[in-house]
């Protein structure tokens, strides 16, 4: 295995090339990467694998090796990244309810910067699922936290959308 940092940021020079680099290009770029640590990370490196599908449009063949990560034992914030990428690639795949309980899950029992994309990504599922109000709520839930004035207003707005 290569050292850590090194292959982190080597992983982002990757990443940069994103939509730079034709498609095809990019994922095997990412595959070849990623086979250097396949062997001591393997949840790592199928998250990674996932990413380079799901960001070039290939939900399909992300959804499988998000849930292998997962299922691999994924740890820390590429966890969360994972879950929520996968409930959104879900959400495209047609699985809106999948994608609905995995989300609320993350929102009840974690908490850390990726709260606002947990919420957005539960409205657009919700919405997919023809549940606007609870939507509309949780995305006026998360704006509330950002505004210079009536947060608290609009907060409690949110709150009496689904009640």
């Amino acid at each position: 295995m290569t050292d850590p940092e090194l292959w982190e940021e080597e992983l982002t020079t990757i990443w940069n090339q994103l939509g730079k680099i034709p498609n095809d290009d990019f994922i095997e770029k990412i595959k070849l990467h990623t086979d250097k640590i396949s062997d001591d990370h393997p949840a790592i490196a199928d998250f990674e694998r996932a990413c380079a599908y799901d960001s070039t449009g290939f939900e399909k063949q992300a959804e499988p090796l998000y849930r292998s990560a997962l299922g691999l034992g994924l740890a820390g914030l590429r966890r969360r990244r994972a879950r929520i990428q996968l409930a959104s690639t879900l959400r495209n795949n047609g699985k809106f309810y999948e994608s609905i309980e995995i989300l609320r899950e993350e929102k009840e029992n974690y908490s850390d910067e990726l709260d606002d994309a947990v919420n957005a990504f539960l409205a657009l599922s919700l919405s997919s699922a023809n549940n606007d109000k609870e939507a509309l709520s949780l995305v006026l839930e998360s704006l509330s936290a950002h505004l210079p004035r009536y947060n608290k207003s609009v907060y409690n707005y949110s709150k009496k959308l689904i009640k």
